[in-house]
C-alpha cells in the first residue's frame, strides 16, 4: 500500500457504516472532511473505543517506538509480523479503524512517470481499515494501517493492500477485551477479498500533495 489515501466523507457517514451509535466524543468535526490526497505524517480521522464509547480523533499517520529513532516512522504494519514483532509490541493492543474512501497506488507502465491508480470498494461504501496506534493525547501519538499481501487482480497494481474489515468484524476489532490471538487471526484471515474492490487510472496530479479536490479520483 502506497502512502496516499482519501477521506472526503464526514465522520458520521463512516460511523453509519459501522452500524454503531454516534460517536460519544467527536474531535474531528461535523462537516465532510473533503480530503482527496492525504499524505503520511498528516492527521487522519480514526475511530476507536474510549472509556465511554466510540470516539473519533485526528491522529498522525505514522508511528515508531521511542527507541527507533534511526528510521522514519512507518505508516503501515505487515499483518504477518505485527502481532509478534518487537517494533509494534507496545501498540498492538490499541486497535482502531481508519475509515477511508479509497487509496492510491503507483504502477510503472513504461512511461516517463508511474501511473497512479485509485482503489475503492465496488459497492461505494467506505473501506474500514484495521489499524493500531498510540492514543495518549501527546506529541508521540500516531497510528499505522495493517496490510496484507494483495490478491487477484490487485497484485497488478501493488503487492500489498490494507486489511479491510466488514462492519461486523470492524466492530469486533475495536471492542474492548478481545483476546490478542483472536485479533491476529481476524486480520490474517478475514480481510475483504480483491473482488470487493475496483481500481482505475487517475491523473498524475495526485503525485503533488498540494493538489486536492474530487478531480483527483476521476477516471482517466
Amino acid at each position: 500500500m502506497c502512502g496516499r489515501l482519501t477521506q472526503y466523507r464526514g465522520i458520521h457517514d463512516f460511523v453509519e457504516v459501522l452500524s454503531m451509535p454516534d460517536v460519544w466524543r467527536n474531535n474531528v468535526g461535523e462537516h465532510a472532511l473533503q480530503r482527496y490526497n492525504v499524505a503520511p505524517t498528516t492527521p487522519v480521522a480514526v475511530l476507536r473505543m474510549g472509556e465511554d464509547g466510540l470516539r473519533a480523533d485526528l491522529v498522525r499517520w505514522g508511528w515508531r517506538p521511542h527507541w527507533a529513532t534511526d528510521r522514519a516512522a512507518p505508516i503501515n504494519a505487515r499483518v504477518e509480523k505485527v502481532a509478534h514483532g518487537p517494533f509494534f509490541r507496545a501498540i498492538w493492543p490499541h486497535r482502531a479503524i481508519t475509515p477511508i474512501d479509497g487509496w492510491y497506488e503507483w504502477v510503472d507502465e513504461g512511461g516517463p512517470k508511474k501511473q497512479p491508480y485509485y482503489i475503492r470498494r465496488r459497492d461505494g461504501q467506505p473501506a474500514l481499515c484495521a489499524s493500531i496506534g498510540q492514543f495518549t493525547g501527546n506529541e508521540h501519538d500516531g497510528f499505522v494501517i495493517i496490510t496484507a499481501d494483495a490478491q487477484g487482480g490487485l497484485v497488478d497494481v501493488h503487492d500489498r493492500r490494507p486489511v479491510v474489515l466488514e462492519p461486523e468484524l470492524a466492530r469486533e476489532w475495536i471492542a474492548a477485551g478481545m483476546p490478542s490471538d483472536h485479533a491476529e487471526q481476524m486480520v490474517l484471515n478475514l480481510g475483504e477479498p480483491a473482488e470487493a474492490f475496483e481500481w482505475y487510472k487517475v491523473s498524475t496530479a495526485v503525485g503533488n500533495v498540494r493538489n486536492q479536490g474530487p478531480e483527483l479520483i476521476a477516471p482517466q
